[in-house]
């Protein structure tokens, strides 16, 4: 990323503010957040982004403020303001704690001062718009100047970086890096500022769609486009027409199992696990779910994406390769004649999957809703699908035959081979989540009404209902719609379909009955939504500015349900707010009540007392372990506080609830009995501080959060307290850090916590004690008056100390801290130091340096790191620094040329006696070597780094060798695979790129196929570390924890299981190393061939193989006489 953009020649800046498509209207980002157009997290890492880059803009009056002036001119809030102070440092730079310095974003972040993905966010925002920052000379300074100054690192940040994805489009629907957002952006033409426009979307497969795309797939009508243009009608609305549902979500696949004899919903995969259905029905009904949509967990009602499903155990490891590849049904394949997506049925079509897979993904597509779009991220109408070459009259005709060979899936009832469509019909549906379960039937044959049978559904789906009242009014809906929408309960629904299969209820009394259910619900359901401690009704909530009366008015006529309102994060947050400080995290990850904290001795009684009390005060009293919550009594029963500070709690909990005037006997609010000298000012402003800072400020009257303007209105805060707030001094920081034992706001203690992944609460990390070393004058002075030559980087040929250096970006924290740590304990001298960070220095800088990289496997490696991984020594490393040898030297060494570019794999095939060479799949092709054998052959070449072509002596990767038709499009996939034993494989579980041993070790590759490449693999030269992309000394491979030594025996005394090639001449199953003993070495070209004769051996013994079709005719006629 950051070698393509060396500052933009045309700078826009960053993303100033929203464009609304649909009115013309533009807002600011804070705007856009409170109108619900922006999720808060995107709000606040776009703000953030335009602190860091120089001001917060008002893109309406075209202006850039300082934060502190965006905050009192209302263009952020001031719960934002600590944030964006923060961030604002980027620009004018970090106290450096060890120099009092000012510092760069890169050099805090390599101090610890600020994360790394959060720092990497903000110099991606630098780069993106205006360049970087020099936090000394106050300018923005190119990316090679702040390499030189040390304020940035050559090859930090790049596209694929998943930290970097944090601005979600609400267009797109999807998350993008700051780089990919500005593309999307519009520039307006009076000021030059950058606007992200917002339309009307619908969620889609993926990603957004755009009312336009739905109009132009047929998938609504030009009326209904026109109506949400005008404002007539909402994407709500919309959604609610069944065809327009079918389209973006599907029909459901099957989901999962019901065991009718216990009633037992499970998961696909559980069912096989369970030894339920076998490993093959589950893999083809897992796939037909990945390439559907999603996959499902049907106990828990979720859907995920394949990566999301692993994580969440809904299937385990050994099935991602293949479900990652039938999810490209749904995200689209990569064309690699082109670099284009495409559709399955184009896949197909360039045979890059296997023609029988794609009919059975094909088919189960159009059995759920439609074929796929896997651009637009939606299905189609199959008159539109013809028209964007997504399927064509031949595969449509062989789908509606339901042969034999498109019937892909197995019925574990009936033993029978079934169509998708065919074994959905032999469904049961789930009614409590509509899903469609496959049903395993028992021996009793009994009807069974806790699961709706297939033929119900589709007789209900036929029935049209004119419906008068609630979110379908004025529609036509299917009866089956109404039964399945929330206005039934699941035990509504068995008894009304126990009725109808009982033949007890007709049609037409049941349609009667629904309207009636219905009706009675919308007029008799309170809209009540739950508030903090007592119930809320939507007129509460429409008077305090929270809902609209639209909103309201839909609440009424029952269009919207209470819980489509609280779906709005914003509405959520006013009824329950963000949660407070949870607790304690210690360094041993361990979690903490704060009461027992403070028993431990971890916290000081004084410092848990006002954390306990902001919970209180802001609603509840939390247990951080079980995740629940208490009022202050119920917290004194359960034991999560002593009763030792219940009284005081019980009084910050009236900040909650109310206090009671004295004078009149109302419930008034915090703000009330500060005004009336009820509670000290002081602890009243920082029970005030934490309601604000976890989502406003509580009214006790109506139990919920209200705005700030709301809160003005009703007298429960003024703007005098607001500008209290809003500028902060040591009198109102009520709260301490007892990490840094700084006094600080509720914001600002909150901004230094972290979540617990587990809960999504909020915990204060206590860091060890320990952790940092104390640094005295005597050794500041020593390092000060130590002079040190440096012979690379930026302290090249200047005056420079020990304490410049090792307070320099060259050293991380933690490495600063241990020479800190190891030179006070006098572990370590002051010329071993001096030593050890030249070595750290030379090694980062050298690694800069191109001359001094070699070529690999993939790209270049430094030869630091080759001396790191004992591919070359000292002496040969010293040569080449100084300039005794040169890379293209060190590449005619032997040892070092394999391990860089490995030895011959099984390079191609040569006949006898006409010395013909054949690439492998040549060979295949002509009949020379069998699909199985040549597929192991150039699997093996695939991951010991090159498919090669030995006729033109070329080295090529995988999508090289198909575009230079080395390979067939059948075995793309394969070789795909195989190549990542070289590029490395992805951990699913953690998304780090791990090594072919590692992926074995995992169950991501089957162990048989992992032992074949692996063996390949130290065959032409050793274990290849998927990181630098080259083969690595045995002793290296093992301690980086790419081999060990059980596998080192297993292949060191290969058995049959381990023999994974074969060999076509004497028809013996051997070892990668004894295949390539009995290869030639070619002459021109110094490559392995295997000795073929010319004559075809497979041609031989080829037999005709009968299609079901031919048996059948030859059974027919052939009459057989019985006696």
């Amino acid at each position: 990323m950051d070698s393509k953009q060396n500052c933009h020649t045309e700078v826009h800046g960053p993303v100033a503010g929203i464009f609304l498509e649909k009115t013309g209207e533009k807002m600011t980002i804070y705007q856009a957040m409170k109108k619900r157009l922006l999720k808060p997290g995107t709000a606040l890492a776009l703000l953030e982004a335009q602190a860091a880059t120089g001001g917060i803009v008002d893109p309406i009056n075209n202006r850039k403020l300082p934060v502190a002036d965006a905050v009192k001119e209302g263009i952020v809030g001031p719960e934002m303001k600590e944030k964006l102070l923060t961030a604002e440092k980027a620009v004018r730079g970090y106290l450096d704690p060890y120099t009092n310095q000012m510092i760069s974003v890169y050099q805090a972040m390599q101090k610890d001062l600020v994360s790394r993905d959060y720092g990497l966010r903000l110099l991606e925002a630098q780069i993106a718009t205006q360049c970087l920052f020099d936090p000394v000379q106050k300018s923005n300074i190119s990316v090679e100047s702040a390499i030189q100054k040390g304020y940035y690192e050559k090859g930090l940040l790049n596209d694929q970086m998943s930290e970097l994805k944090v601005f979600y489009n609400p267009s797109l629907q999807e998350n993008l890096n700051y780089h990919n957002l500005l593309e999307k952006c519009t520039v307006e033409p009076d000021t030059g500022l950058l606007l992200l426009p917002v339309c009307i979307t619908f969620k889609g497969l993926r990603r957004g769609i755009s009312s336009t795309e739905l109009l132009a797939s047929k998938i609504i009508d030009k009326e209904t486009f026109d109506d949400l243009q005008k404002g007539k009608t909402t994407t709500q609305d919309v959604m609610l027409m069944e065809t327009v549902k079918e389209y973006l979500n599907g029909k459901g696949s099957i989901a999962g199992i019901a065991v009718l004899s216990s009633n037992q919903r499970m998961s696909i995969y559980q069912a096989m696990k369970k030894g339920i259905l076998m490993p093959g029905t589950a893999l083809v009904l897992l796939e037909a779910q990945a390439a559907t949509g999603f996959m499902i967990d049907p106990v828990e009602n979720k859907k995920f994406t394949v990566d999301e499903a692993i994580k969440n155990k809904v299937f385990g490891p050994e099935f991602h390769a293949k479900l990652r590849s039938a999810e490209r049904a749904v995200t689209g394949y990569k064309d690699p004649y082109s670099g284009e997506t495409i559709s399955l049925f184009q896949a197909m079509k360039k045979e890059l999957i296997i023609k029988e897979h794609g009919i059975r993904l094909l088919e189960a597509q159009i059995a759920t809703g439609g074929i796929i779009d896997p651009i637009n991220s939606h299905r189609l109408p199959t008159e539109v699908a013809f028209k964007r070459g997504y399927f064509n009259e031949e595969i449509n005709a062989i789908l509606q035959q339901t042969g034999d060979d498109t019937k892909g899936f197995f019925d574990p009832n009936t033993e029978e081979n079934l169509t998708y469509l065919q074994l959905m019909e032999r469904c049961v549906i789930d009614p409590i989540t509509g899903l469609c379960l496959l049903p395993l039937l028992d021996k009793s044959n009994k009807l069974n009404f806790n699961f709706i049978d297939h033929q119900t559904k589709m007789a209900f789906k036929e029935e049209k209902v004119n419906v008068v009242c609630g979110k379908y009014m004025g529609k036509t809906v299917s009866l089956w719609e109404l039964l399945m929408s929330e206005y039934f309960d699941a035990h509504q629904r068995q008894d009304i379909i126990q009725k109808y299969r009982e033949k007890k209820l007709n049609i037409k009394t049941i349609i009667t009955m629904v309207l009636e259910i219905i009706e009675k619900s919308v007029k008799t359901t309170n809209v009540i939504f739950e508030g903090i401690r007592e119930n809320v009704t939507a007129k509460q909530l429409e008077e305090a500015d929270i809902i609209s009366k639209e909103v309201l008015e839909d609440l009424k006529k029952g269009k919207v349900s209470v819980k489509d309102v609280i779906k709005d994060e914003n509405v959520n947050m006013y009824l329950q707010g963000k949660d407070s400080i949870a607790g304690i995290l210690l360094p041993d990850s361990q979690i903490m009540t704060i009461y027992e904290a403070k028993q431990k001795g971890k916290l000081m009684p004084g410092t848990a007392l006002v954390l306990l009390e902001a919970q209180a005060a802001t609603g509840f009293i939390i247990d951080p372990i079980g995740n629940r919550k208490f009022s202050v009594d119920d917290a004194v029963k359960a034991k999560i506080v002593g009763p030792d500070v219940c009284h005081k709690l019980r009084s910050a909990e009236k900040a909650v609830t109310g206090y009671k005037s004295p004078y009149d006997g109302k419930i008034i609010s915090l703000f009330q009995a500060m005004q009336k000298d009820l509670i000290v000012k002081d602890h009243g402003i920082r029970l005030l501080e934490a309601q604000i800072a976890t989502g406003g400020i509580i009214d006790p009257v109506n139990s919920h959060r209200i705005p700030v303007h709301v809160a003005y209105k009703k007298g429960y805060f003024n703007e005098e307290m607001n500008q209290i707030l809003i500028d902060p001094s040591d009198d109102t920081k009520g709260f301490f850090d007892p990490n840094t034992l700084e006094n600080l706001t509720y914001l600002q203690l909150m901004a230094r916590c972290v979540r617990d992944p587990s809960t999504g609460l909020c915990l204060l990390p206590l860091k060890s004690k320990s952790s940092k070393i104390s640094i005295d004058d005597k050794i500041r002075e020593t390092f000060k008056t130590t002079t040190v030559t440096v012979k690379y980087g930026r302290f090249n040929g200047k005056h420079t100390t020990l304490w410049d250096l090792i307070n320099s970006e060259y050293l991380t924290e933690a490495k600063r801290q241990e020479f800190f740590k190891l030179f006070k304990s006098r572990k370590i001298t002051i010329e071993q130091l001096i030593v050890t960070i030249l070595e750290i220095i030379e090694s980062k800088e050298i690694k800069q340096q191109t001359r001094l990289n070699v070529k690999s496997l993939r790209g270049e490696v430094s030869v630091v790191d080759l001396l790191e991984l004992e591919i070359v020594d000292e002496k040969t490393y010293n040569s080449l620094i100084e300039g005794k040898m040169t890379s293209t030297d060190v590449m005619k060494m032997d040892d070092v040329r394999n391990y860089l570019q490995g030895k011959s794999c099984v390079a191609g095939v040569i006949l006898q006696p006409s010395n013909q060479k054949l690439s492998i799949y040549e060979a295949h092709r002509v009949g020379i070597l069998t699909p199985g054998t040549a597929l192991c052959l150039l699997e093996a070449q695939a991951a010991t780094g090159f498919i090669v072509d030995p006729v033109k002596n070329q080295k090529l990767t995988v999508e090289q060798a198909l575009r230079e038709k080395v390979i067939g499009p059948e075995m793309h996939e394969k070789l795909l695979s195989a190549e990542r034993a070289v590029t490395g494989y992805i951990d699913p579980y953690t998304g780090q790129k791990i090594s072919l041993f590692q992926a074995l070790q995992k169950d991501l590759i089957i162990k048989q196929h992992g032992i074949r490449l692996l063996e390949a693999q130290l065959a032409t030269g050793g274990i290849i570390d998927p990181l630098k992309c080259l083969h690595l000394p045995l002793k290296v491979a093992y301690r980086k924890g790419y081999f060990d030594a059980e596998f080192y025996q297993i292949l060191s005394d290969p058995t049959d299981d381990t023999k994974g090639f074969f060999d076509p001449k004497t028809q013996h199953n051997l070892t990668y190393m004894e295949m390539l003993s009995r290869c030639v070495k070619d002459e021109e070209t110094g490559l392995l061939l295997l000795s073929m004769n010319d004559k075809p051996k497979t041609t031989e013994t080829k037999a005709t193989m009968y299609t079901n079709t031919d048996i059948k005719q030859e059974f027919e006629k052939t009459a057989v006489s019985i006696s």
